[in-house]
């Protein structure tokens, strides 16, 4: 069998050369041979590998002689074989003409992102070999990208970012002043295209002009035997304008684009790639005061729909269960525009998504509302308001005006305060269901009982047979 047996030998993935995969999903493709004349094949075999490697020379010199430390690290993430063709021992011929081989792998769950830097890089491929006798064996290589998922959308990367720094300004030993810088972003996770507003105040109590500038800084760090190697690069940036001597600029959300980059590697043990913010100041003839905060660049983009609105419905649902009771299934209408009266209260708006009918009355020997919903009438969860501050406002959210409570004596007349004895809440008569029974269903009884009357005589004196006691027994 001549050795140009083998006409074309290649490897060829399912979603192309472009294609990106991540942990968990399965990588398919095919091998394709073409036999130009039968074609003795021992075995066929593909590799699927996959890791991170580091490695840097660090030299030094020991008095006349220069010597190199060599640092190198290697993690391994793919690791997966496949038999197309089993080497049993005897050889298949092949006939000629073009053949095609099928093979599929399972990624493992958890793999970083692609990386190439200066001194490491994270790398996967496909490679084939196909084994012949007497004949060297022939090999097919193919690279694809990994993208690990980082999602933005949770708590930690939500967070407002923020500090302060601060910096005296000196010039041969003498002082010319504070010079104070404070930045702010909204968040600290972002995915690449996305734009950071810049948020930030300068004061410049110096006797010199000072230059605001804001970057975006990409830091690689390499790691191997304990020692490690950085990189940093600017991948975006941004200048303000001088603020002169005495003065104070602020940066009411300066644009700052992220450019495309890749994501931020965390969870490798080799090597970290990380994004920071970093808004500096520089002063003449002093060192720039820098402010850094940290970024996550993701690849999961902000979810339109933010953590807030869930609060406010939580916050909602709690006072429909525990304040409001039952609702109507069909509402009458929708709460009309505040009402400005003498005296009262103003209840402000809750977004609970229901709408009511109020009925109002406007006897003025009567101080109350009555509400087309019986439940509403007797417990509201608007918080209230003083209508003074309401009245001091331009435009106000649809809500409900009512006036000052009653008072005791209109709502109770002294026979039933008279009748209650002592205590305006009376026991069971059972004492067996005191602690055991449905207690809760005396508290609904008594919900709405107005509280006892005022006396600033006791009405349960100490008995005089009762011996003082000593306060430092």
């Amino acid at each position: 069998m001549r050795p140009g047996g083998v006409r074309s030998f290649a490897l060829e993935l399912a979603r192309g050369p472009g294609g990106a995969y991540r942990g968990g999903e399965r990588l398919c493709g095919r091998v394709l041979l073409e036999a130009a004349a039968p074609l003795r094949v021992r075995a066929l075999e593909v590799k699927a590998r996959g890791g991170a490697a580091t490695h840097w020379l660090e030299g030094r010199s020991v008095g006349v002689n220069a010597l190199s430390s060599d640092y190198a690290a290697a993690e391994t993430y793919l690791r997966r074989r496949q038999l197309l063709l089993r080497d049993t021992g005897e050889t298949t011929t092949l006939p000629p003409g073009r053949h095609e081989f099928l093979f599929s792998f399972q990624l493992p769950p958890n793999l970083v992102t692609s990386f190439e830097g200066k001194h490491g890089s994270v790398r996967y491929c496909i490679k084939a070999t196909l084994h012949r006798p007497w004949v060297p064996a022939r090999r097919a290589r193919k690279v694809f990208t990994v993208i690990e998922p980082v999602d933005i959308n949770t708590p930690a990367l939500l967070a407002p970012q923020a500090g302060a720094r601060e910096k005296v300004a000196r010039s041969w030993y003498c002082n010319r002043g504070l010079v104070s810088l404070s930045a702010k972003i909204d968040r600290k996770g972002y995915t690449p295209g996305e734009v950071i507003p810049v948020f930030a105040e300068i004061d410049n109590s110096s006797t010199r002009p000072v230059l605001p500038r804001a970057a975006v800084v990409q830091t690689q760090t390499f790691m191997a035997r304990g020692a490690r190697k950085q990189k940093r690069a600017v991948v975006a940036s941004l200048a303000g304008e001088p603020v002169g001597p005495g003065q104070r600029a602020l940066w009411q959300g300066r644009a700052l684009r992220i450019p495309p980059v890749g994501p931020s590697i965390l969870h490798c043990r080799v090597l970290h790639v990380d994004y920071a913010l970093k808004v500096c100041v520089d002063i003449p003839g002093t060192s720039k005061l820098l402010l850094e905060l940290p970024l996550v660049i993701g690849t999961i983009p902000l979810h339109p729909f933010g953590s807030r609105s869930s609060s406010v419905g939580s916050h909602a649902s709690f006072l429909l269960d525990w304040r409001l009771g039952a609702l109507p299934e069909r509402p009458e209408g929708k709460l009309p525009p505040c009402l400005h009266a003498e005296g009262g209260w103003i209840h402000g708006e809750v977004d609970t998504g229901l709408t009511l009918s109020p009925r109002v009355s406007r006897n003025p020997n009567q101080r109350s509302h009555s509400l087309a919903v019986p439940e509403l009438a007797q417990a509201s969860s608007w918080p209230l308001v003083p209508w003074r501050r309401a009245l001091s406002c331009q435009t106000h959210p649809p809500c409900l005006s009512l006036p000052a409570p009653p008072e005791y004596s209109e709502v109770v007349a002294d026979a039933e305060v008279a009748a209650l004895g002592q205590s305006p809440f009376p026991l069971p008569q059972d004492p067996e269901m005191s602690l055991e029974g449905p207690f809760f269903a005396y508290i609904q009884e008594f919900r709405y009982r107005p509280p006892p009357l005022y006396s600033e005589e006791d009405p349960n004196p100490p008995s005089g047979a009762m011996r003082p006691r000593c306060m430092t027994c």
